[in-house]
């Protein structure tokens, strides 16, 4: 049974209150033209397009062009927006897609939120059609490191303990195996870390408020946090995460995977022992040229 590490209710209302006080969109707005610069060195029609799960109409208005049909999977009603797309609403962990439906997937930080992400890479793999293309951006490992550092060493010292605070986000080295065991062919990874300078941490803080990324873990403590801890924690942050001018570094790091669903016209790896030359022997031969 998969472990629920993720209350995606309170993520959804979180991510709806956000968008309807006005998101904050740096992150997002990021990672989609990054998405749509490594479509663009595609040259590939993708006729019958689904944006799953991303939290704004920002990629699928992106992606919008003559002859393309976009569906905008969004997690709620509240998220879908407005565009050149057909709008529905859907659970990434649950989609309710015929196989071979679409020539593209794509999503943009949505999927470090689900509880089962082989589980929802291999549905992604099914709904493509041969030769498919999905690709996909998260945020990755290193994202508010040093904000777990501040909150845990604080809690440490006002209750001697930790509670689970900021989410466990994936790690780009895991990615390019779970895109195999879903099934993907030609599967690619990548990161980019992005560095935000803050004048306080309470700058940060609204700035997760209004991106609708706080907490929101199954196992998060249900107490209210407390002023103190909330004081403790940035006076630690300010002395171990402040540049010479004071203003202090917050870590956001993007990942993005890439896979093309199976097709015999793609590029397969030699089966072993059928090089017609031995490793031994091409390395000596580079040498010499």
């Amino acid at each position: 049974m998969t472990p629920v590490l993720f209350d995606r209710a309170l993520l959804r209302a979180r991510l709806a209150r956000a968008r309807a006080a006005g998101a904050e969109d740096f992150l997002l707005t990021r990672a989609v033209e990054d998405l749509s610069e490594r479509l663009s060195t595609i040259k590939r029609d993708f006729a019958r397009v689904l944006d799953l799960g991303t939290p704004g109409p920002h990629l699928a208005q992106a992606l919008a062009a003559p002859g393309r049909t976009i569906w905008r999977a969004a997690p709620s009603a509240a998220l879908v927006g407005d565009g050149a797309f057909l709008p529905l609403v859907a659970d990434e962990e649950a989609l309710p897609f015929a196989p071979e439906s679409f020539d593209l997937i794509v999503s943009a930080l949505s999927f470090q939120h689900v509880n089962d992400l082989p589980g929802l890479l291999a549905q992604a793999r099914r709904c493509l059609k041969p030769d498919g293309l999905f690709l996909a951006a998260l945020v990755g490992g290193q994202t508010l490191s040093e904000l777990r550092v501040a909150l845990v060493q604080a809690e440490a010292e006002i209750s001697g303990g930790a509670s689970p605070r900021v989410a466990p986000f994936a790690d780009v080295r895991d990615l390019g195996g779970l895109l195999q065991r879903a099934g993907f062919a030609l599967p690619v990874t990548d990161t980019d870390v992005l560095t935000v300078r803050y004048a306080n941490p309470f700058r940060l803080f609204a700035d997760l408020r209004a991106m609708g990324a706080t907490n929101a873990l199954a196992a998060r403590s249900r107490k209210p946090t407390s002023r103190r801890l909330l004081m403790r924690a940035a006076e630690i942050y300010a002395e171990k995460f402040a540049d010479s001018d004071g203003r202090l570094r917050a870590t956001f790091e993007i990942l993005f995977m890439s896979g093309w669903a199976p097709h015999e016209s793609q590029q397969k790896p030699l089966k072993p022992g059928s090089a017609r030359m031995r490793l031994e022997d091409a390395l000596k031969a580079s040498r010499k040229g």
